[in-house]
């Protein structure tokens, strides 16, 4: 990794007094200290792409195609640097690589998050998003397992639970970050060196999650 938690606390106190941006700090954070490739992200202002493209299809919610990755490991002067060359851009994680997300309702997701911490289970970060969905990060290849995962514990069709898995080719928009003009995305439980380095398997949330959601869309 390319500092210390000791680091990070003068690329806190660093960034303050050379006005740096919340965005510079988090890309610095996700390359050094968690191992997470980041990559530069469009925003949105009145429902208008800042990629420039009048018909974008996700505006403010996807990566700049003409911005190269972030990569995990990049120092804190990289990564400042590279941030420097496109001021204003959202922090965005290119899911499948050192992690994979299971994302659900946030409503449900929260629930969830409360059970499976009073279970003990293991945990990576979890975020929410400002339209109403929670991302759980867990182990790579979870998005193509979790159809089967799902069967085996006897839940037929993920889609009735409203709950869906993300993979390679997905980009997820990181915190302190706006998605498409609505808003921060936030923490709900944010990163640690024992779990944004080493996300749980899938399997072992995957049955609260499920239960949950399940329960949510019946009270629905």
């Amino acid at each position: 990794m390319g500092f210390t938690i000791g680091g990070i606390r003068e690329i806190r106190s660093g960034a303050r007094r050379r006005g740096r941006t919340s965005e510079c700090t988090a890309v610095a954070e996700f390359t050094g200290l968690w191992g997470w490739d980041v990559v530069p992200g469009a925003r949105a202002a009145a429902g208008t792409c800042s990629c420039g493209h009048p018909d974008c299809p996700a505006p403010g919610a996807h990566p700049l195609d003409f911005a190269p990755q972030v990569p995990a490991g990049a120092t804190l002067d990289e990564a400042f640097k590279a941030w420097a060359e496109f001021p204003g851009a959202s922090v965005m994680l290119p899911v499948g690589r050192a992690f994979d997300v299971v994302e659900v309702a946030e409503p449900a997701g929260r629930r969830a998050l409360v059970r499976l911490e009073r279970m003990g289970l293991p945990l990576g970060p979890v975020a929410a998003t400002p339209d109403g969905r929670a991302h759980f990060f867990v182990a790579p290849g979870a998005a193509a397992e979790l159809p089967q995962l799902l069967y085996r514990m006897g839940w037929d069709d993920p889609s009735a639970l409203d709950l869906r898995g993300l993979g390679p080719g997905t980009y997820i928009t990181a915190p302190p970050s706006d998605r498409g003009g609505l808003g921060p995305v936030r923490w709900l439980r944010p990163p640690a060196l024992d779990s944004a380095t080493r996300p749980p398997a899938a399997r072992l949330l995957l049955g609260t999650l499920a239960y949950v959601a399940h329960r949510s869309r019946a009270r629905a």
